[in-house]
């Protein structure tokens, strides 16, 4: 057994305690070597260490109280704790947007720049499967000035500005395109949704 493979061992056994003993120990454990891992995260994400400890706080109340929900066979520890992550992640962009009238593309969607919580980058294999299936179907009926910055931002993972510096064009109309093809894509997702 790989080193790789004996910690997900021992985070799938510390969370199958949580859920089935209420192990505060094993729920030390898990804080204790995820917390730091959350919170640069949060810090990357936000930019802020209020936001990225609330995140922190919210998404390990979470574990707890959903560790019964963790399922091995749908992948690694790491890969759910980090999913509940972002998912907190949303829930607090949700709150900010319901206090503000306008929400940018920057603050619902990444440049795929999650910190990796484990070497085997299971957290980013899940993204950008999530990503392939569900939006880059859709990216060609974006008009072509849209779909190019969305490909090279979403799944070539390159940031705004080398867009901007690749394709001679100002930062401020990459973010445009990227808000108007979200735009669009939304649209389409909850027209196949319907």
């Amino acid at each position: 057994m790989t080193e790789q493979q004996s910690s997900n061992t021992q985070w799938e056994d510390a969370l199958t305690f949580v859920a089935l003993q209420r192990d505060k120990s094993a729920y030390a454990e898990l804080f204790s070597y995820f917390a730091p891992r959350l919170k640069a995260f949060g810090m990357k994400m936000f930019g802020n260490e209020q936001q990225a400890l609330e995140m922190v706080q919210d998404t390990m109340l979470n574990v707890w109280k959903k560790a019964a929900l963790f399922d091995a066979s749908r992948g690694c520890a790491s890969t759910w704790i980090f999913t509940i992550a972002r998912n907190v992640r949303f829930d607090m962009l949700r709150k900010k947007q319901s206090r503000k009238d306008d929400i940018s593309a920057d603050d619902l969607w990444l440049n795929g720049e999650y910190p990796e919580p484990e070497a085997d980058s299971d957290a980013g294999q899940w993204d950008n499967q999530l990503l392939t299936e569900k939006l880059a179907p859709h990216f060609d009926r974006l008009p072509p000035a849209q779909r190019e910055v969305m490909e090279k931002v979403y799944l070539q993972e390159k940031t705004h500005q080398e867009v901007s510096d690749e394709l001679a064009i100002p930062l401020g109309t990459v973010k445009s395109r990227i808000r108007l093809a979200l735009d669009r894509l939304r649209e389409a997702l909850d027209g196949t949704r319907n």
